[in-house]
């Protein structure tokens, strides 16, 4: 299996712990090599995404957004999630979305910490578990 794995580096250290969830169910369940390509923000992952699409069998597409004062959450949120849907089901390919959505950055730290419920993790047993894997 081939996977790849997107990662927004716009809060480095909620993208850090995003990666280390991810990595640790990858290499637990038989994926001992991936490539991880680091973008600067969430909105660039998609066309990431698309660029690489014939050559993965899987992506993981980590980051955050935190809630600021203006509309530009929602529409990075939104606009993102909606491209990402469209390559996953446009190419037959499972992408997890493991992009976190916040209200504050201690939300994100929660959702990112590696020994709590990571969803870098989850992200990357959802993408294993399309791809037939059987988990661990």
């Amino acid at each position: 299996m081939k996977i790849c794995i997107v990662l927004a580096n716009y809060y480095p250290k909620i993208s850090k712990d995003l990666l280390a969830g991810a990595s640790k169910v990858l290499k637990n369940n038989g994926i001992k090599k991936f490539k991880t390509i680091i973008v600067p923000g969430v909105f660039e992952v998609p066309v990431v995404i698309s660029r690489n699409i014939n050559s993965f069998d899987g992506f993981l597409a980590l980051g955050c957004v935190i809630k600021g004062k203006t509309a530009h959450f929602d529409l990075i949120s939104k606009t993102t999630t909606n491209a990402i849907m469209n390559l996953s089901t446009d190419h037959k390919k499972p992408i997890g979305h493991g992009i976190i959505a916040c209200q504050n950055k201690k939300q994100a730290e929660e959702r990112s910490d590696p020994k709590i419920k990571n969803k870098g993790g989850e992200t990357a047993r959802a993408v294993l578990s399309v791809l037939g894997i059987k988990l661990k």
